[in-house]
């Protein structure tokens, strides 16, 4: 059945356009159950037998083989050619910068120097089987490790002795408290975080992510990175601070280091505050210039670690002038054990957080470069190689895996092609752990600490985003500032928890303002816009046409009533004006006169993406208040769902909404004139 004919017509007419060519659309004017009729519209079904069916069909062992493990797709396809030169080059770049990081980042997670190589290592590999973004660097991350390191401060029995804890061992040192060294607490954590990150990919939760914001991110990012700072005072100043409370840390800590500045070590300073300027200069005036000539950047961290060795074995900086040191490194790697999975329950809640945290991190990088190189990152599948690889690292002592922002990008910068580039990577750190580990014992704490606050700086200008939520959303800023404050000034668990609870604040304050507006004819055009906007759109008389944006459920009928009583002048003046509190609708006071101005309301549900019963009953109270006054309403744009809603709560309910429902605004238009039309030829051949 032909349902309409069509034809151009190349000069212009009625409102000018660009291009001139005009398309006119000539058809019935429809109802919706007419054109259901004619389009034979059919509700779509899928049984629960159909639906494991496919299941079946979609999950055979090779599909599930290949989608679980991605490097079953893309080794066997590997070019050697056109990607082993830059995943050599990326992976080598890659691992020269994993080895200061690694080490320093470690300090952050309260355990040895050692286990940020060892995460460099052992989890990478695994990431490489099961992951899907070749270009992010895994492995230590400073949000992650501070987040970590709180964790084992608060349940590890001697925390202090974390320079002479020797991880080679399966022993450990001797327990005479009974307690967990640091070494156990975290792996025990990474294997809770791993074990949660196995569930949501089997749940196929992998779009939780979405539940952190850009802004909530942002904020929090920012406000751990100044905690971060703070923990390295105390290397940077060589002093030793007592115990603080997780609350209010950052003030806390500012407090004791500015007691502490008479009994600093000014020689571990000077080391940190020449560390630091070598560094800093080389990020911001040498890197610049070297990119341009070569996409390998300056190893400016190496560099520092080996040139702070060297001057602590030729100046005995610890015997002359007390500064602190690595202490021991091992050889080797260390032997599993099994993680003390009695201290699961204990520490669960602190390992979710960090779960939401370190994969939102990771999958915000993956799509960052997924984006750019035009690939998809399987946001499922990445939760899977998270999961896996933290639960096998925890046995080797390893910390919560993450990307790392400045690693992800020096290794796409370098050429990264494949996921090889982190076998490259892994492959020279284990011949660091072998070989080259125990040279770096007498490296002072404060170049470790220096690489971690020089490395800062991208976070500390996401400041800066503030005023970009500022100028684009209030509520995101809002967002940004309740999560970064709460953040920097009590704790990073319950600032996580306040900006997710703002964010949810700002999704409900959004659904409490809808777009609504009332709609004029351009010209002679079939195009309804919104008067208040364009001029040339001119209302029909006696005809409103509401059109409402958003979802009509619960938490929106009263506000979806009154707002179009007052659209379409239902409520006197001087009440229409007083929108303080539009909860208190029913004393407001009704204009008994509106059915002289209007005669029919037309609701455009174009834009209504859900309705639930409460809102189809809050349309029937509507109806009837305006049918009342003989005021005709229809409903027009109503998409398949929000219709075969309105069919199953009319099947329900003993009062249904009886409407005329339309396609599009302008059938419902034509439509109404029609009737008047046959209202006004019935009256003249009456008289």
């Amino acid at each position: 059945m032909n349902l309409f004919s069509d034809h151009y017509i190349t000069k212009d007419e009625g409102l000018q356009s660009r291009p001139s060519q005009q398309f006119n659309v000539i058809r019935r004017v429809y109802q919706q159950d007419a054109l259901n009729k004619d389009a034979d519209y059919q509700v779509p079904e899928k049984p629960l037998g159909y639906r494991c069916k496919r299941v079946v069909q979609n999950c055979g062992f090779g599909d599930c083989l290949l989608n679980s493990l991605p490097i079953a797709r893309w080794l066997p396809r590997y070019n050697m050619k056109k990607d082993l030169v830059g995943d050599l080059v990326a992976g080598a770049t890659t691992a020269v910068m994993h080895i200061p990081q690694g080490m320093a980042y470690a300090m952050l997670a309260e355990v040895p120097p050692i286990v940020g190589l060892y995460m460099a290592f052992f989890p990478v590999l695994i990431y490489v089987i099961f992951g899907t973004s070749p270009h992010v660097s895994m492995g230590t991350f400073a949000v992650a490790c501070l987040m970590a390191g709180k964790v084992v401060s608060q349940h590890s029995s001697h925390s202090e002795l974390v320079n002479a804890v020797n991880v080679t061992t399966s022993e450990g040192p001797p327990f005479l408290t009974g307690g967990y060294s640091p070494v156990e607490i975290l792996s025990v954590l990474s294997l809770t975080i791993g074990l949660m990150q196995v569930i949501m990919w089997m749940m196929r939760l992998g779009a939780v992510s979405t539940l952190l914001s850009e802004p909530l991110v942002s904020g929090f990012t920012t406000a751990a990175s100044f905690h971060v700072l703070t923990s390295q005072l105390k290397d940077l100043f060589g002093v030793k601070l007592p115990k603080l409370g997780s609350n209010y840390k950052v003030i806390f800590t500012a407090i004791e280091i500015v007691k502490s500045i008479p009994n600093a070590n000014w020689i571990a300073f000077a080391i940190s505050a020449i560390t630091c300027t070598i560094i800093a200069l080389n990020n911001e005036v040498l890197k610049p210039r070297i990119s341009k000539i070569s996409r390998v950047p300056v190893p400016i961290e190496l560099m520092a670690i080996v040139f702070g060795t060297l001057a602590s074995k030729f100046g005995n900086l610890k015997e002359l002038y007390g500064v602190s040191l690595v202490g021991t490194i091992p050889t080797g790697l260390p032997e599993p054990k099994v993680p003390a999975i009695e201290m699961i329950p204990t520490i669960a809640l602190d390992a979710f957080t960090i779960t939401m945290v370190t994969y939102t991190i990771s999958m915000s990088m993956a799509l960052i470069f997924a984006t750019k190189e035009k690939y998809e990152v399987d946001a499922n599948q990445e939760l899977l190689a998270l999961g896996a690889s933290n639960m096998f690292g925890s046995f080797f002592g390893c910390a919560p895996l993450c990307a790392s922002l400045s690693r992800s990008y020096i290794q796409y910068q370098a050429g990264s092609k494949t996921c090889l580039t982190s076998v490259v990577s892994a492959s020279l750190i284990l011949c660091v752990l072998l070989w080259v580990g125990p040279l770096f014992e007498l490296l002072p704490r404060c170049v470790l600490a220096s690489i971690i606050v020089v490395s800062l700086k991208g976070m500390f200008m996401q400041v800066k985003e503030l005023a970009k939520f500022w100028n684009l959303s209030k509520l995101d800023a809002i967002v940004w500032l309740v999560t970064f404050s709460i953040t920097l000034l009590i704790d990073i668990d319950i600032g996580l928890g306040a900006g997710l609870l703002a964010s949810v604040a700002t999704l409900f304050c959004r659904s409490q303002k809808p777009y609504t507006c009332l709609l004029g004819r351009v010209l002679d055009t079939d195009l309804y816009l919104d008067i208040k906007r364009y001029r040339a759109a001119e209302e029909i008389s006696g005809i409103k046409i509401f059109h409402y944006c958003g979802g009509l459920n619960f938490a929106t009928k009263n506000l979806f009533r009154v707002t179009l009583f007052r659209k379409i002048g239902y409520f006197k003046q001087q009440q229409a004006d007083d929108e303080s509190n539009l909860a208190k609708s029913e004393s407001l006071e009704w204009d008994s006169s509106i059915s002289n101005k209007v005669q029919c309301v037309i609701i455009d549900a174009t834009a209504l993406s859900y309705v639930d019963a409460p809102g189809i009953k809050s349309l029937v109270a509507a109806q009837k208040e305006l049918v009342t006054n003989d005021i005709t309403v229809l409903l027009a744009g109503a998409n398949g769902p929000v219709l075969e809603m309105i069919e199953r709560y009319n099947s329900l309910e003993s009062e249904q909404l009886q409407l005329d429902t339309f396609p599009t605004v302008h059938d419902a238009v034509v439509y109404y004139k029609m009737l008047e039309a046959k209202k006004d030829t019935s009256i003249t051949i009456q008289t």
